[in-house]
């Protein structure tokens, strides 16, 4: 799995947002700015602007302008997955060559192939819909994760 700079710092931003809201779950909290953000998590600010505006584009954050503007969860962290975030930002889980898995058309000895795309889209999902903005922010990831994580093998 591969993912872009773009997700990354989607992500870095909405932990940020659910750690500073009112018990991690509150839908508003104060806002907080995108250099307040971009400080906090060394993302570049101006990359960072154009990704707020994707995510506000895709409802997982609202904005205010003005001296007490800047940015919250549109909702409580704990229903926002990383998959959502993800596909906010860069589209659908899994490409290949830039078509959805269902769509390829393997043949002869490569057929298998197609099966093997769409398992790897469907563990994906597991783990990624699994996991919410919430879970980052407080650290408590769910078991399955922790267990599949404190895998030595899974760091290499």
């Amino acid at each position: 799995m591969r993912l872009s700079a773009r997700v990354d710092y989607a992500l870095r931003a909405a932990a940020e947002l659910a750690a500073v809201a009112d018990g991690g779950g509150a839908v508003r909290s104060r806002p907080v700015t995108a250099e307040q953000i971009a400080k906090s998590q060394e993302i570049p600010p101006k990359f960072l602007e154009s990704i707020l505006l994707q995510l506000r584009r895709g409802g997982v954050v609202h904005a205010q302008r003005g001296p007490e503007g800047g940015y919250w969860l549109a909702r409580p962290a704990a229903e926002i997955s990383l998959a959502e975030v993800i596909r906010v930002i860069d589209g659908p889980l899994a490409h290949v060559r830039g078509q959805r898995p269902e769509q390829l058309g393997y043949r002869g000895a490569a057929r298998a192939l197609q099966d093997v795309w769409i398992a790897l889209r469907a563990s994906e999902r597991q783990i990624l819909e699994l996991v919410t903005v919430a879970d980052v922010a407080n650290g408590t990831l769910p078991e399955r994760v922790s267990e599949l994580a404190a895998d030595p093998g899974a760091w290499s």
